[in-house]
C-alpha cells in the first residue's frame, strides 16, 4: 500500500506539489522517532495529502490558460501574416506578369513599326518627283496635290480588257476598308498610259463603275511618258497611234503608295490580294511619321535601328 501511494503521488501531482511528498516522508520519519505508538505510513501520508492546497495547481492552470491564449494568438497572427504574404506574392506576380506581357506587346509592335518605317525611308528617294497632268474635270494636277493625305497611284488605260478592271475592283475593297479603319483620307488616282484615247471625259465615264473617290489623270504623250519615267512605270503606247485603232498597251501593274508629304513609301504588285494589300497599306499608314518627327528620332539612342 505504501509503495502504491508513493507511485500515485509521483505520477499524479504536478512538479510544484512534489515537495509535499518530501513533507509527508519527513513527517513519517519524525513520528517514528518521537511517537510511542506505532503509526503506519499510509495514515500519515493520507493525512498530509489531505492538507495539500490545490491553489498552486489552479494557479498553474491559469498560467497554462494564459500561455495557451498567447500561443493561439501568435498562431493566428502567423497565419494572418502568411496569408497576407501569399496574397501579396500572388498579387505581385500577377502585376509583374501583366507588365511583362504589356511590355512585350508594345516592344513587338514598335519593332514591327520601325521595320516598316525603315523600309519606307529606304523607298522615298527611289521613286517620284515633279509632274504636271490634267484631271478628268479638266483641272491641272501636280505633285503639290499629293500633299496632306496618303495617295494610291495606279497606271492603266480604259481599253484594258481584264487586268485594269480587276485591279480597280481590288482597289475598291481596299478603299472601303480604309474608310472604316482610318481617319486619314486616302486619295486614289488612276493615271492613264494611253493619253491618245483616254481624254478627261473618257476617264470620267470609265471610272463611274468603280469607287467614287478615284480621280482620273491624263495629259500629253510627253507628260505621261515623263510621269511614268519618274515612277519607274513601263508602258508601250505608240506615240503616233490612231485613236480609233484597237491597240493594246503593255504596262506595269503596280499600286504606288505615297505618304502625306507626296513621297513614295511602298509598291504593291498584283500578287497582293484584297486582304494582304489592305494589311500592307494600313501598316504603312499606321507607321507613318512626318519628316520633322523622323529627323528628331534620328538623334535618339535607338536611331541605329532605322539605318
Amino acid at each position: 500500500m505504501s509503495s502504491l501511494l508513493k507511485s500515485f503521488v509521483t505520477r499524479s501531482l504536478p512538479k510544484t506539489t512534489r515537495r509535499f511528498q518530501q513533507k509527508a516522508l519527513f513527517s513519517y520519519s519524525r513520528n517514528i522517532l518521537n511517537s510511542k505508538e506505532p503509526i503506519t505510513i499510509e495514515d500519515d501520508i493520507l493525512k498530509d495529502i489531505g492538507n495539500i492546497s490545490l491553489s498552486s495547481i489552479k494557479i498553474n492552470r491559469d498560467i497554462s490558460k494564459g500561455t495557451e491564449a498567447k500561443v493561439s494568438e501568435q498562431i493566428k497572427h502567423n497565419e494572418t501574416t502568411d496569408n497576407l504574404f501569399h496574397f501579396s506574392t500572388w498579387k505581385g506576380a500577377t502585376v509583374i506578369g501583366m507588365i511583362a506581357a504589356t511590355s512585350y506587346y508594345f516592344i513587338r509592335k514598335e519593332k514591327e513599326r520601325l521595320e516598316i518605317e525603315k523600309e519606307a525611308e529606304a523607298n522615298r528617294p527611289v521613286v517620284g518627283g515633279p509632274f504636271e497632268l490634267m484631271d478628268m474635270n479638266g483641272n491641272k494636277f501636280t505633285e503639290n496635290d499629293l500633299l496632306g493625305h496618303f495617295t494610291i497611284l495606279y497606271f492603266g488605260f480604259t481599253h484594258c480588257p481584264d487586268v485594269c478592271p480587276a485591279e480597280l475592283d481590288k482597289l475598291n475593297v481596299w478603299l472601303k476598308k480604309l474608310e472604316k479603319t482610318q481617319k486619314e483620307k486616302v486619295q486614289p488616282l488612276f493615271i492613264t498610259c494611253d493619253p491618245i484615247r483616254d481624254t478627261p471625259n473618257v476617264l470620267k465615264d470609265y471610272l463611274k463603275d468603280f469607287h467614287q473617290s478615284i480621280v482620273g489623270l491624263t495629259g500629253t504623250y510627253d507628260q505621261i511618258k515623263e510621269m511614268c519615267k519618274t515612277y519607274k512605270v513601263f508602258f508601250s503606247t505608240p506615240q503616233d497611234a490612231n485613236p480609233k485603232s484597237d491597240y493594246i498597251v503593255d504596262h506595269s501593274t503596280f499600286f504606288y503608295l505615297l505618304d502625306p508629304e507626296g513621297k513614295f513609301i511602298d509598291a504593291l504588285g498584283d500578287l497582293y490580294d484584297e486582304e494582304e494589300g489592305f494589311d500592307k497599306i494600313q501598316a504603312q499608314i499606321n507607321a507613318y511619321l512626318p519628316q520633322a518627327e523622323r529627323e528628331k528620332r534620328m538623334n535618339r539612342w535607338y536611331s541605329f535601328l532605322l539605318k
